[in-house]
């Protein structure tokens, strides 16, 4: 985040070792919104590869919109072009059939499936690829939320999803392909080195400065880099999340920012194709909102996009969400953009998207007031809208990201030390449903719920004996005589 004197330099630092990225220069930049705008321009850039094209997607539908990007891409397959594609094994589960990747493998295409289930690594499943991006010849790059998908450009009954998607011109391109690369040799045999455009042996294209942010499980950088934000932002800091789960210590930073007098804002979904998430986020609300920070509920159909813009200088867009199982447990890709143009090309599409919310209060108001964009209203559920087709995630995203908030929950209904909120009863009558409907098989059924564990332990028992086999058989790595080991 630019700033001036002597600031300036401690906050590039900060920033540079925080995302673990390098900030690259001479780049253009193009802000994309929602699938007409991010669709026409992959699609053209697909049909204008020449050597090698690079997709990373969550999931790809098998419906109109996937189909179209098939066509383009069987197109340049069949002219020689190099097609790599990744998606998440889990993520295409009942979105995307065998037979749509086949056809793109008989082109020439290479497919390959992010993570699928091993015997021997029961837990692994739980790591997704989360990121979405295409890279096009060392050329041209985008980085957004989007998958692809009829969901995002809606049809003539259901509007589009909300999202948000960049265009890059420039050396940062390669970072891009770099970061596709990292993930395609995760997977199997690395790319080769043609397809490994150097940043060096770019063009400048403009004069933005931008990182390239690459994040893998259990690293926390997007973490790390969020709630360093939070702490350098002086003025606004404006965020939209489609998965929102505060944990506490990016909670406190945003709180304590707003009691310093930063105009801290908060967009978030008011319908969600995942509502379990959405009532965990509504049941940090009352801490936000009792510290200053402003909570506004989208109206639409879905609000999908994951950005942030702060004090019109710095900018994010990318595929990371602000919840646990996106900051340690996937893969994610984002674009953190130093730049006051683009900054305030942010806050006017921010702006814009606040005309369309409804902001979260808590205590009824004895009137209707305007503040910014957006109108002030009771805090309550948003009136049922319409969705499009439900995206499709882990069962272990939804589990890491809210595992505090359940806590936190439970411990309420269990030992009365907090009065318990509205938000909270679905999740309190779903656990408990849930634990009647185990203890009602316990009794009948004791075979239905013995079982399974023990085949469950077993697999886990087996798991941890090829953990050390493998272990056993890794290379040694001998050490001089006289070294030591010091203790930690």
């Amino acid at each position: 985040m630019r700033t001036a004197g002597s600031r300036h330099v401690v906050a590039d630092l900060a920033l540079s070792r925080a995302a673990g990225a390098p900030l690259v220069d001479g780049n253009a930049v193009r802000l994309l919104r929602d699938g007409g705008e991010n669709y026409p321009a992959w699609l053209d850039a697909i049909a204008r590869a020449e050597r090698f094209i690079h997709i990373d997607s969550y999931i790809v539908h098998d419906d109109r919109t996937g189909a179209l990007f098939a066509e383009a891409l069987l197109e340049r397959a069949s002219a020689g072009v190099k097609v790599r594609i990744i998606h998440d094994w889990v993520g295409a589960l009942g979105a995307t059939p065998k037979s749509f990747w086949y056809r793109l493998v008989d082109a020439g295409a290479e497919v390959r499936a992010f993570n699928p289930p091993s015997l021997w690594r029961p837990l692994a499943w739980m790591s997704r690829d989360h990121r979405k991006m295409l890279a096009v010849d060392g050329r041209v790059a985008y980085v957004s939320g989007l998958c692809i998908g009829d969901a995002w450009v809606g049809s003539a009954d259901v509007a589009p999803w909300r999202d948000t998607g960049l265009e890059i011109l420039g050396p940062a391109v390669a970072d891009v392909h770099g970061e596709f690369a990292e993930l395609w040799a995760a997977t199997g045999d690395p790319l080769p080195p043609e397809e490994r455009p150097d940043r060096t042996a770019l063009p400048r294209q403009g004069d933005v400065a931008l990182r390239v942010i690459g994040t893998v499980p259990a690293a926390a950088t997007m973490m790390r880099l969020d709630t360093l934000i939070a702490g350098l932002a002086r003025e606004r800091l404006w965020i939209t999340d489609a998965y929102f789960v505060g944990v506490p210590g990016y909670v406190q930073a945003l709180t304590a920012a707003a009691s310093d007098g930063v105009d801290v804002r908060l967009l978030v979904p008011g319908e969600s194709d995942l509502p379990l998430v959405r009532s965990f986020s509504r049941i940090g609300y009352r801490g936000l909102l009792a510290g200053g920070v402003r909570v506004f509920e989208w109206n639409g159909p879905m609000l999908h996009a994951k950005t942030a813009v702060a004090d019109g200088l710095w900018a994010r867009i990318g595929s990371s969400d602000l919840n646990l199982q996106s900051w340690m447990g996937n893969w994610e890709l984002d674009v953190a953009v130093e730049d006051a143009g683009f900054a305030h090309a942010m806050e006017q599409m921010f702006d814009a998207d606040l005309a369309g919310a409804t902001e979260v209060v808590l205590h009824r108001p004895t009137a209707r007031r305007r503040t910014g964009d957006a109108r002030t209203t009771p805090a309550q559920p948003s009136p049922s809208v319409q969705t499009g087709p439900r995206r499709r995630r882990t069962g272990s995203g939804l589990a890491a990201a809210s595992a505090l908030r359940l806590g936190h929950t439970v411990g309420a209904a269990l030992t009365d030390k907090r009065p318990l909120g509205a938000a909270e009863a679905p999740i309190l009558v779903a656990g408990g449903a849930l634990l009647l409907g185990l203890a009602a098989l316990a009794v009948w059924w004791p075979a239905l719920v013995v079982y399974p564990v023990a085949v469950a332990g077993a697999l886990l028992g087996l798991s941890l004996w090829a953990g050390a086999w493998r272990a056993r058989r890794a290379p040694r790595t001998d050490r001089p005589a006289g070294d030591t080991i010091e203790s930690l």
